[in-house]
């Protein structure tokens, strides 16, 4: 089975052209959705995170609380780097274990993994191909907004991560969302097809 990685700056779209690999009938996994199964209650990396963070970063069920650690992380790089010294390692062990499975279970051609950190954390090298997720910085801006985050906020987040064009230059494959959802579709249609036409090479 041939990994696809999808990869892409905070509010690129990623959501939607994973969302449309699936409906196309492509097993599909997120990282995102990963780390919050990493960070429940009970976990290792939880205990890790509590040691490193103190226990008040814990929310009443026991589970990591994202909206008191994301502004102590994106605030401080080397608070930031403990983190996904922690986390990173046992999301991508359970990346690992989800594409096994869906070897086994299956017989697709390929299985695309949402991984938003790819490039920053060094992980393209485990994919047979990348596709990355891109817009203007006003599109990301104003995406963010509309979440509900404040212009400062967003800047961090965004700058916390590689720059668009850094991604786009390294990608297999570019989705441009700034258009509309039909535009995006479209290029999204393309790419699964020349996926489905591709070999692993080994």
């Amino acid at each position: 089975m041939m990994k696809v990685a999808l990869t892409g700056g905070i509010a690129t779209g990623k959501s939607h052209v994973l969302e449309q690999f699936r409906r196309r009938g492509v097993p599909c996994l997120d990282a995102d959705t990963l780390a919050h199964g990493v960070t429940a209650s009970g976990t290792e990396a939880t205990a890790a995170i509590a040691a490193r963070f103190g226990a008040d970063i814990l929310a009443p069920d026991g589970a990591v609380d994202r909206a008191k650690l994301g502004p102590i992380v994106f605030a401080d790089l080397s608070a930031r780097r403990d983190l996904e010294a922690i986390v990173h390692p046992a999301v991508y062990r359970a990346i690992a274990a989800g594409v096994r499975a869906f070897e086994l279970l299956g017989n697709d051609p390929f299985a695309v993994v949402a991984v938003p950190l790819l490039y920053e954390t060094g992980a393209e090298k485990d994919f047979d191909r990348v596709v990355v997720t891109a817009c203007s910085l006003q599109t990301q801006l104003g995406r963010l907004r509309e979440r509900g985050m404040l212009e400062d906020a967003a800047r961090q987040r965004i700058a916390a991560q590689w720059p668009t064009e850094q991604k786009t230059s390294r990608a297999d494959f570019v989705v441009n969302t700034d258009g509309t959802f039909e535009e995006t579709n479209a290029q999204i249609d393309e790419i699964f097809r020349s996926l489905r036409a591709l070999r692993v090479e080994r």
